[in-house]
């Protein structure tokens, strides 16, 4: 976001400095021209308004800058711009003002919302996900040469971490394997996730499907209706997977 915002301006604060070297009575007439642009209803100037404003807006310290040095008493000249660089901000106030009237009337025009009567708004149901989620926390084990027994939602049989030539990470007794560094895992309830410590973040492994999902930014906090929740430190609120995935890359 903060490249996104210098690649924004940096032409601006060029713009700035080009105005406060050239003489004023060069960049006046620019910044003139551009003013009697901004009203005039040209349809191939309607996409360019905001930046003709930003140009308004970075032009005018500069062409203020430079008429308060073209003077030859720096008292005098300093003066005469800050009092020029005033009364050109009140005038460029009045002009955007005069340029959003019909925005303005356009949300005047919007009537608010009318509230719901008391008997509606008793019988309304709940908004989703207004209810208490209580988290079912998870349960880590250890595995290394000792397998686990699975629950029944992920069959019968055991799971186990083996390290070989071309695998290494946790194999199930029917073939199916997570490709993970050693650690900790913790099992959902019902076989429908395994999760498995990757600090500082974690790694999940969703049964119906085999798909894996890792974060390197939250921590797994708890289990709820057969789907992680998750936080991204001690204290922090929780959030279900797909919340965490939209967070994740912009961390």
């Amino acid at each position: 976001m903060r490249g996104l915002a210098l690649r924004r301006t940096w032409p601006f604060a060029l713009w700035l400095i080009a105005l406060a070297l050239v003489p004023w009575w060069l960049g006046l007439p620019l910044l003139l021209g551009i003013a009697a642009a901004l009203p005039m209803h040209v349809e191939r100037l309607h996409a360019w308004q905001g930046r003709l404003r930003l140009a308004l807006r970075w032009g005018l310290p500069g062409v203020a800058f430079a008429l308060g040095h073209g003077f030859a008493e720096a008292a005098l000249g300093w003066t005469v711009g800050a009092v020029a660089a005033l009364a050109g901000f009140t005038l460029l106030a009045g002009l955007e003002t005069w340029l959003d009237r019909h925005r303005r009337a356009a949300r005047a025009a919007v009537p608010p919302p009318v509230p719901a009567e008391w008997p509606e708004r008793v019988q309304a149901p709940p908004p989703a996900g207004s209810g208490i989620i209580e988290l079912e926390p998870p349960t880590w084990q250890v595995v290394d040469a000792d397998s686990i027994v699975l629950p029944a939602g992920l069959g019968s049989g055991s799971l186990r971490y083996v390290s070989t030539a071309g695998f290494a990470g946790f194999r199930f007794d029917d073939g199916r394997g997570v490709a993970a560094p050693p650690g900790r895992c913790a099992i959902e309830p019902g076989g429908g996730w395994l999760a498995v410590e990757i600090p500082p973040g974690v790694l999940l492994w969703e049964a119906r499907d085999g798909r894996v999902y890792r974060l390197h930014r939250r921590q797994l906090c708890g289990w709820h209706a057969g789907r992680p929740w998750l936080q991204s430190g001690p204290g922090e609120m929780p959030v279900p997977l797909d919340e965490a995935l939209r967070r994740e890359p912009g961390d």
